[in-house]
């Protein structure tokens, strides 16, 4: 199965780094959960920092770690976001990963200019978010037409209810904003989701292939793009 279209930009992205660096390039992945990305990034021969706040995230990572034989190239610390700073040297990260993360902090701006302090000049962080207009269009798709209506009224694209995980969602223009106020440049935003996960399941096992092919051209363009569940931005600390 070939890699999603975050996994390939992900891949280009530190392919840059190891050419640049002359040497294995360095990761920050930052609310990691139990580690699949920074284990499989690791495999391929990255050093992987991980800050996360969930022992039990950690435990599982550890042990995936170990199972892969790349405990020697993770380091992971125990420790909200906001601690970053304390805990990475400035400019130590080649690429930073900030990936379902900025929705549950509790001040994204300075969550991401911290992303971006522990980026290398000339490396990238790369944020993984969920899209505000995809939950209207889902919620409404569903029947749930009240809630659909009230999220694309509400500005933070949440309802604060009692069950909401989110403290936010977001749309491409005020991700864009949030990372550009922290000084980086978007090199690329993209969709993940535009119509894989609209379709129904029976239509995604019998055409994994075309549906992949069709998600890689819609990915980038507007307004299906923006629809998407989730928005990925690759966005590089000038230098």
């Amino acid at each position: 199965m070939r890699p999603d279209a975050v996994r390939r930009v992900l891949d280009l992205e530190l392919t840059a780094a190891r050419a640049r660096r002359g040497a294995a390039p360095h990761v920050l992945d930052v609310g990691a959960g139990s580690g699949v990305l920074a284990v499989s990034l690791a495999e391929t021969g990255c050093v992987v920092t991980v800050v996360e706040p969930s022992p039990n995230a950690l435990a599982t990572l550890h042990r995936r770690a170990a199972e892969a034989g790349v405990a020697e190239r993770i380091t992971a610390v125990q420790a909200d976001s906001d601690a970053l700073a304390d805990l990475v040297a400035p400019g130590s990260a080649d690429l930073v990963l900030a990936h379902g993360l900025l929705e549950v902090v509790d001040d994204p701006a300075a969550t991401v200019a911290a992303l971006a302090g522990a980026a290398v000049a000339g490396g990238a962080v790369s944020a993984l978010v969920a899209n505000r207009f995809a939950t209207v269009l889902s919620r409404a798709v569903a029947g749930r037409v009240d809630e659909a209506t009230a999220l694309l009224a509400a500005p933070t694209g949440v309802l604060g209810a009692p069950a909401e995980a989110l403290l936010r969602r977001f749309d491409t223009g005020s991700l864009t904003a949030l990372l550009t106020g922290a000084g980086l440049v978007v090199a690329a935003l993209r969709g993940q989701g535009v119509v894989t996960d609209l379709a129904s399941r029976s239509v995604r096992e019998a055409n994994p292939h075309s549906l992949a092919d069709l998600e890689d051209a819609l990915a980038e363009l507007p307004p299906l793009r923006d629809i998407a569940t989730s928005l990925h931005a690759l966005a590089r600390k000038p230098g």
